[in-house]
């Protein structure tokens, strides 16, 4: 069989050691194979004896087929099973579409013998990693800015008014994206979740200030549909400022990030690009959105009679 041929060739052109010597406190192995002349030889080693368990003389070229041959510079395994690698650069497109695309055509047209298994590594495995975390981060994040946001306001419907306005506030982040030609990646899903907080920090502020001069407004009794508008400009204006110099703070401290070319400047600038415009979005939401829809629900519990200080 197969092992006896093998035991044979190890023996013969490996070596066996077949005893040690002793010299001091030092073991030296023994080691018994054939003269270097034969093993270097494919002609001798094609004669070498095999003796069967019958008693039955043979030589190794009855029983295999000796010849040199270039092999794999390197050996590699991967959960203790041999493993080849191909490795493929993407350009132009995002890497999940480009990886699924590449399963398909490989699950179509590629049959694996019996024992050959196929797995996505790289990058692409660090994608799906990510992915599945921020699965749970993102859900839970914004769990917990609605629930900040009701211990603000003490209201569910505005804790939901600025929950709604942070989708249209990532356009800006999206569009910018687009026009610079990156693909939505992790770095970019992190530079959408900064983008989300700033946009909610926007929002929180502007209902405050609106809240603010509608409560003054209620103080001093005035109740109508205009003392409501004067109070929402009022409230509103306030914001102008304030915000244009937030706005500033963050572009100045991104513009240089998206103008780098050191180590490291692609990741930053997906971080960055979706701050960057979002900061042309976020705020113009804040400031247009935000009190025609502050509107809209005061008005709303005036007609039910639900208003109060």
């Amino acid at each position: 069989n197969i092992a006896d041929v093998q035991s044979v060739i190890s023996s013969a052109v490996g070596g066996d050691n077949i005893g040690e010597v002793v010299d001091g406190l030092q073991r030296f192995p023994i080691n018994m194979r054939y003269p270097r002349e034969i093993r270097d030889s494919l002609e001798k080693l094609r004669v070498l004896p095999i003796i069967t368990e019958r008693g039955q003389r043979l030589v190794l070229s009855d029983v295999a087929d000796i010849r040199i041959t270039d092999g794999p510079p390197m050996l590699r395994s991967e959960n203790a099973r041999l493993s080849g690698w191909v490795y493929v650069d993407i350009r132009g497109r995002d890497l999940r579409s480009a990886v699924q695309d590449m399963q398909k055509a490989v699950a179509e047209k590629v049959v694996l013998p019996a024992g050959y298994s196929v797995s996505w590594s790289g990058q692409f495995e660090f994608l799906e990693r990510a992915t599945a975390k921020l699965k749970v981060v993102v859900p839970f994040t914004l769990l917990i800015i609605f629930v900040l946001l009701y211990l603000t306001f003490s209201s569910f419907g505005e804790a939901i008014l600025i929950m709604a306005t942070l989708p249209f506030a990532l356009i800006g982040g999206i569009w910018l994206l687009y026009l610079l030609g990156y693909n939505l990646s992790v770095a970019g899903a992190v530079g959408f979740i900064a983008l989300a907080g700033v946009s909610a920090e926007f929002g929180v502020i502007m209902l405050l200030y609106l809240k603010h001069a509608w409560d003054e407004r209620i103080t001093q009794g005035k109740n109508s549909t205009e003392d409501l508008l004067d109070a929402i400009r009022e409230g509103a204006v306030l914001r102008v400022r304030p915000k244009a110099m937030t706005v500033a703070v963050i572009l100045a401290g991104l513009f240089p990030i998206m103008w780098g070319t050191g180590t490291g400047s692609e990741v930053m600038q997906r971080i960055a690009a979706p701050m960057v415009g979002g900061m042309i979005t976020a705020p113009l939401l804040s400031m247009f959105v935000v009190p025609a829809a502050y509107l809209l629900m005061r008005r709303r519990q005036r007609k039910q009679g639900g208003e109060h200080p």
